[in-house]
């Protein structure tokens, strides 16, 4: 083994920090690729922006829609959905709201990040009007109702009868206070 490369010698320790410290900026975005490759993740789409068939919204397929609300263990919110689940036809819109009480003694911004199972169904969930687009400031003692307007599209495989939507608020009081995005 060349010297420069022996892990015992400065260089080589000085390589190996550099490609250490250069692997962990890559992970992100390859974790990104690698869910977008593998299905995995049911990460959503943003706002829905495309046009709405009508014929679509006449569909007798039925598929079952689970809310799930979660919050990060340092955000002090009662955070749940109006509805735990409901039925709709694919394609049509349905509106429904999440419940958030700011329970903290002082106000509080979060940002929701939602996430759908199967993973596969996530590009079939179209949003079009959802709280998790922005961040959402609370006042101490606080309570709104957070809206989420959104359709089916009606490609979603056959397989797939039910799906599941789950937010999880995370607190960015700290990071929306120092301006970073």
């Amino acid at each position: 083994m060349k010297h420069w490369l022996k892990p015992s010698s400065p260089s080589g320790l000085m390589l190996i920090v550099v490609l250490m410290f250069g692997f962990g900026f890559a992970l992100v975005p390859l974790y990104d690729v690698f869910c977008e490759v593998t299905g995995l993740n049911g990460k959503t789409n943003g706002a829905y922006q495309g046009d709405m068939n009508v014929q679509a919204a006449n569909s007798d397929r039925i598929i079952t829609v689970q809310f799930v609300a979660n919050r990060n263990d340092n955000l002090p919110w009662e955070f749940s959905p109006q509805q735990e689940e409901i039925k709709l036809a694919v394609g049509a819109h349905k509106k429904t709201y999440f419940s958030v009480n700011n329970s903290y003694d002082r106000a509080v911004v979060a940002q929701a990040i939602p996430s759908v199972s199967p993973p596969q169904a996530a590009d079939y969930l179209n949003k079009i009007e959802c709280f998790c687009f922005q961040q959402q400031p609370l006042e101490a003692g606080e309570a709104k109702q957070f809206p989420l307007v959104f359709f089916i599209d009606p490609a979603l495989p056959e397989d797939i009868s039910k799906l599941t939507l789950s937010y999880t608020l995370f607190d960015i009081s700290e990071r929306d206070a120092s301006g970073g995005d």
